[in-house]
Parts: structure tokens; C-alpha cells; sequence
């Protein structure tokens, strides 16, 4: 009974970090594409013509977005090589500890990144008065339902690695 409990609890992590892997690059390359250029019209002053002026929103302009993006690939790349440490070192301690310490890690670098890029978002969709900052999803309207997919897909892979920690967490405990 205890081996096909093990093996049990083995499964489900496998499948939740296949999960978290599916999700962190769906997140990394759905934002990483995310670019959108419209042609705005301006008007410099009041007794010159409108001038058309094409803009482009892009990912990499923001530090709160690359962060997000470079959190994902992290989060991509750290659930591939657990993954494969899970399937390899079949639940030997050390191992095992690293993994979950680093699982942690990743719930709250991807959080961090959720948050920054969400706050990033918001102050795009909503603009801000009190600083003079204008609304720019109403223009990149595109861009910006991309950028919150990805947030909601990396939140999404975030609960993900939060679920493992708590698993862990919850079979230690089981054990003594």
C-alpha cells in the first residue's frame, strides 16, 4: 500500500509540473510576442495640422514587463529540469528538499511578476490623473488583452507551483 501511495503522490507531481511547464512557456511566449503598432494622430499646437505618428507597444519597454517575462522563462526552465529530476531521483530526500525550496522560490518569483506586470497593466487600462498618465489600452487594445491573458496564464502556473509546495508540505507532515 505504501508503494502505490508513492507512486501515486509521484504521478500527481509529475502532472502538476507538466502542468506549470505548460503553462509558464504558454505565458513566456504569449507575452513575448506581444508587440502592436497603431498610427496616432497629434496635434503639437493649436495652429499647426494634426500630424499622424505611428506607435509601437512592446513588452521590453517596461521593466515591470520584463521582469514578468523573464519570471516565466525562469519558471518554464526550472519546471522542465524538476521534472526530470523528479522522474530520475524517484523521491530521494535531498533531492526532494531542493525541490521543494526552489518550488517556493518560483511561487513567489512568478507572484512578483504577476504582481508588477498586473500593476503595469492596470495603470495602462486605467491610466493614472495624479501623475498625467494617459490611457493606452484604448489604443493597443490588442496589445493589452495579450499582455493579460499572459498574466492570468502565469498566475494560473504560479497556483500551480503553490499546489506542489503544499502537497510536499503536506506528505512531510504526513510522514511523522
Amino acid at each position: 500500500m505504501a508503494l502505490a501511495n508513492k507512486r501515486n503522490t509521484r504521478g500527481c507531481d509529475v502532472v502538476l509540473r507538466i502542468f506549470a511547464l505548460a503553462l509558464s512557456l504558454t505565458a513566456a511566449v504569449v507575452f513575448g510576442v506581444d508587440k502592436e503598432t497603431k498610427t496616432v494622430t497629434v496635434t503639437l499646437a493649436p495652429t499647426l495640422p494634426p500630424t499622424n505618428v505611428p506607435l509601437t507597444s512592446k513588452w521590453q519597454y517596461l521593466s515591470a514587463f520584463v521582469f514578468f517575462e523573464v519570471a516565466d522563462a525562469i519558471a518554464c526552465g526550472y519546471a522542465a529540469i524538476s521534472l526530470i529530476l523528479t522522474l530520475i531521483m524517484n523521491g530521494k530526500k535531498g533531492i526532494t528538499m531542493m525541490i521543494i525550496f526552489f518550488d517556493l522560490v518560483m511561487v513567489a518569483l512568478l507572484f512578483s511578476g504577476v504582481g508588477a506586470a498586473a500593476a503595469i497593466g492596470f495603470m495602462g487600462y486605467k491610466g493614472n490623473s495624479h501623475v498625467r498618465w494617459n490611457k493606452v489600452c484604448n489604443v493597443f487594445e490588442k496589445f493589452c488583452a495579450q499582455a493579460a491573458a499572459a498574466v492570468g496564464i502565469s498566475a494560473v502556473a504560479a497556483t500551480v507551483f503553490l499546489l506542489l509546495v503544499l502537497r510536499a508540505t503536506f506528505n512531510l507532515y504526513r510522514r511523522h
